[in-house]
Protein backbone atom coordinates (compact mmCIF):
# COMPACT_ATOMS: atom_id res chain seq x y z
CA UNK A 1 0.00 0.00 0.00
CA UNK A 2 1.77 3.69 -0.97
CA UNK A 3 1.56 6.55 1.44
CA UNK A 4 -0.84 8.37 0.32
CA UNK A 5 -2.95 5.59 0.33
CA UNK A 6 -2.26 4.48 4.09
CA UNK A 7 -2.64 8.05 4.98
CA UNK A 8 -6.65 7.72 3.33
CA UNK A 9 -7.22 4.83 4.86
CA UNK A 10 -5.59 5.76 8.44
CA UNK A 11 -7.67 9.30 8.28
CA UNK A 12 -10.84 7.45 7.12
CA UNK A 13 -10.94 4.99 10.08
CA UNK A 14 -10.15 7.88 12.15
CA UNK A 15 -13.43 9.32 10.93
CA UNK A 16 -15.23 6.10 11.06
CA UNK A 17 -13.69 5.60 14.78
CA UNK A 18 -15.07 9.63 15.64
CA UNK A 19 -18.41 8.52 13.79
CA UNK A 20 -18.84 5.62 16.21
CA UNK A 21 -17.64 7.27 19.88
CA UNK A 22 -20.47 10.14 18.73
CA UNK A 23 -23.43 8.03 17.48
CA UNK A 24 -22.59 5.78 20.68
CA UNK A 25 -22.45 8.95 22.78
CA UNK A 26 -25.68 10.31 21.59
CA UNK A 27 -27.75 6.95 21.45
CA UNK A 28 -27.13 6.63 25.61
CA UNK A 29 -27.52 10.37 26.28
CA UNK A 30 -31.35 10.92 26.99
CA UNK A 31 -32.72 14.36 26.30
CA UNK A 32 -34.24 16.33 29.79
CA UNK A 33 -37.87 15.40 29.85
CA UNK A 34 -40.67 16.63 32.32
CA UNK A 35 -43.50 19.79 32.05
CA UNK A 36 -44.01 23.19 33.81
CA UNK A 37 -48.33 23.84 34.09
CA UNK A 38 -49.41 27.80 34.45
CA UNK A 39 -52.82 27.62 36.03
CA UNK A 40 -54.60 30.66 35.83
CA UNK A 41 -57.13 30.95 38.58
CA UNK A 42 -60.74 31.52 37.74
CA UNK A 43 -60.91 34.79 39.65
CA UNK A 44 -58.00 35.74 37.40
CA UNK A 45 -59.38 34.32 34.67
CA UNK A 46 -62.58 36.46 35.46
CA UNK A 47 -60.60 40.11 35.74
CA UNK A 48 -58.52 39.32 32.50
CA UNK A 49 -62.39 38.81 30.77
CA UNK A 50 -63.86 41.72 31.79
CA UNK A 51 -60.74 43.77 30.98
CA UNK A 52 -60.59 42.47 27.64
CA UNK A 53 -57.91 40.77 28.03
CA UNK A 54 -57.26 36.76 27.18
CA UNK A 55 -54.43 34.89 27.05
CA UNK A 56 -53.67 31.66 25.05
CA UNK A 57 -50.73 28.55 25.26
CA UNK A 58 -49.03 28.47 21.68
CA UNK A 59 -48.14 25.16 20.42
CA UNK A 60 -46.15 23.06 21.54
CA UNK A 61 -47.78 23.72 24.86
CA UNK A 62 -51.42 22.95 25.52
CA UNK A 63 -54.61 24.19 27.12
CA UNK A 64 -56.86 22.44 29.63
CA UNK A 65 -59.19 23.79 31.79
CA UNK A 66 -61.37 22.36 35.18
CA UNK A 67 -64.02 24.04 36.59
CA UNK A 68 -62.23 24.28 39.99
CA UNK A 69 -59.08 25.53 39.25
CA UNK A 70 -59.46 27.24 35.88
CA UNK A 71 -57.62 27.43 32.93
CA UNK A 72 -54.23 25.53 32.58
CA UNK A 73 -51.16 25.50 30.06
CA UNK A 74 -48.61 23.25 29.83
CA UNK A 75 -45.44 23.17 28.48
CA UNK A 76 -43.05 20.26 27.50
CA UNK A 77 -39.50 20.45 28.93
CA UNK A 78 -36.32 21.37 25.80
CA UNK A 79 -33.66 21.52 28.21
CA UNK A 80 -32.21 22.27 31.36
CA UNK A 81 -29.00 22.65 33.62
CA UNK A 82 -28.67 22.57 37.53
CA UNK A 83 -31.47 21.77 39.90
CA UNK A 84 -33.98 23.36 42.29
CA UNK A 85 -32.35 21.58 45.31
CA UNK A 86 -28.98 23.97 44.78
CA UNK A 87 -30.93 26.79 43.79
CA UNK A 88 -28.84 26.74 40.60
CA UNK A 89 -29.40 26.48 36.59
CA UNK A 90 -32.76 26.56 35.15
CA UNK A 91 -35.08 24.60 32.90
CA UNK A 92 -35.96 25.87 29.32
CA UNK A 93 -39.77 24.66 27.86
CA UNK A 94 -41.38 24.69 24.15
CA UNK A 95 -44.51 26.59 22.95
CA UNK A 96 -45.35 29.71 23.70
CA UNK A 97 -47.70 32.13 25.13
CA UNK A 98 -49.93 34.84 23.56
CA UNK A 99 -51.30 38.02 25.18
CA UNK A 100 -54.22 39.89 23.21
CA UNK A 101 -56.25 43.02 24.18
CA UNK A 102 -59.79 42.66 22.35
CA UNK A 103 -60.37 46.26 23.58
CA UNK A 104 -57.53 47.87 22.23
CA UNK A 105 -56.85 45.21 19.37
CA UNK A 106 -53.28 44.82 20.53
CA UNK A 107 -51.42 41.44 20.72
CA UNK A 108 -47.76 40.04 21.79
CA UNK A 109 -46.85 36.35 22.00
CA UNK A 110 -44.03 34.92 22.96
CA UNK A 111 -41.29 31.66 22.44
CA UNK A 112 -38.64 30.60 24.48
CA UNK A 113 -39.95 30.25 28.33
CA UNK A 114 -37.53 29.29 30.86
CA UNK A 115 -37.69 29.56 34.92
CA UNK A 116 -34.10 30.34 36.39
CA UNK A 117 -33.95 28.59 39.39
CA UNK A 118 -31.56 31.37 40.43
CA UNK A 119 -33.86 34.29 39.92
CA UNK A 120 -36.79 32.04 40.84
CA UNK A 121 -38.49 33.60 37.91
CA UNK A 122 -40.39 32.36 34.43
CA UNK A 123 -39.13 34.23 31.76
CA UNK A 124 -40.09 33.85 28.10
CA UNK A 125 -38.81 36.09 24.62
CA UNK A 126 -40.80 38.34 23.09
CA UNK A 127 -41.18 37.55 18.81
CA UNK A 128 -39.41 39.92 17.26
CA UNK A 129 -36.71 40.14 20.34
CA UNK A 130 -33.85 38.79 21.94
CA UNK A 131 -34.30 39.64 25.43
CA UNK A 132 -36.09 37.41 27.75
CA UNK A 133 -38.54 39.58 29.68
CA UNK A 134 -39.45 38.28 33.54
CA UNK A 135 -43.21 37.33 33.28
CA UNK A 136 -44.22 35.42 36.55
CA UNK A 137 -42.77 34.69 39.81
CA UNK A 138 -43.61 31.48 41.86
CA UNK A 139 -45.24 32.81 45.13
CA UNK A 140 -46.74 31.60 48.99
CA UNK A 141 -45.79 28.00 49.87
CA UNK A 142 -43.49 26.44 47.00
CA UNK A 143 -43.06 22.53 47.78
CA UNK A 144 -40.24 20.68 46.38
CA UNK A 145 -39.49 17.00 45.85
CA UNK A 146 -37.54 14.61 44.14
CA UNK A 147 -37.59 10.70 42.37
CA UNK A 148 -34.18 9.44 41.60
CA UNK A 149 -33.39 12.57 39.05
CA UNK A 150 -36.50 13.68 38.76
CA UNK A 151 -36.96 17.42 40.56
CA UNK A 152 -40.83 18.63 41.22
CA UNK A 153 -41.43 22.21 42.17
CA UNK A 154 -45.36 23.28 43.13
CA UNK A 155 -45.89 26.79 44.15
CA UNK A 156 -49.52 27.59 45.06
CA UNK A 157 -49.45 30.88 43.80
CA UNK A 158 -48.17 32.63 40.89
CA UNK A 159 -48.12 36.05 40.43
CA UNK A 160 -46.83 38.66 37.78
CA UNK A 161 -43.31 40.17 38.11
CA UNK A 162 -42.94 43.86 37.96
CA UNK A 163 -41.03 43.87 34.88
CA UNK A 164 -43.81 41.54 33.11
CA UNK A 165 -46.64 43.58 34.26
CA UNK A 166 -44.56 46.62 33.06
CA UNK A 167 -44.48 45.17 29.04
CA UNK A 168 -47.51 43.44 28.80
CA UNK A 169 -49.59 47.17 29.88
CA UNK A 170 -47.01 48.89 27.14
CA UNK A 171 -47.23 46.49 24.47
CA UNK A 172 -51.23 46.18 24.56
CA UNK A 173 -52.05 49.64 25.91
CA UNK A 174 -53.72 48.99 29.01
CA UNK A 175 -53.33 49.63 32.62
CA UNK A 176 -54.71 46.17 33.23
CA UNK A 177 -51.12 44.66 34.80
CA UNK A 178 -49.45 44.98 37.81
CA UNK A 179 -46.24 43.81 39.84
CA UNK A 180 -47.58 40.98 42.09
CA UNK A 181 -50.69 40.59 40.93
CA UNK A 182 -52.13 36.86 41.84
CA UNK A 183 -52.19 34.98 38.18
CA UNK A 184 -52.83 31.21 39.52
CA UNK A 185 -50.57 28.85 40.46
CA UNK A 186 -47.23 27.05 39.15
CA UNK A 187 -45.85 23.50 38.82
CA UNK A 188 -43.20 21.97 37.26
CA UNK A 189 -41.71 18.28 36.68
CA UNK A 190 -37.97 18.41 35.65
CA UNK A 191 -35.43 15.15 35.08
CA UNK A 192 -31.62 17.06 33.57
CA UNK A 193 -30.47 15.01 30.37
CA UNK A 194 -28.22 12.14 31.01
Amino acid sequence: MSRPTARIAAAAAGLALIATVASATSASAAPATGSAVINESNAFFQQAAQAGIVAVPLPTATAGYDASTGLSASFPVTGGTGGLRDFFGGVQFGGGLLFVDARTGSAVSFHQLSFSFEEWTVSAVPDGSTTPVALFDPAGNNALSYNGTTQHLSAESLVLDAAGAQYLDGKLHTTFFAAGQSVGSFAVTYTPAS
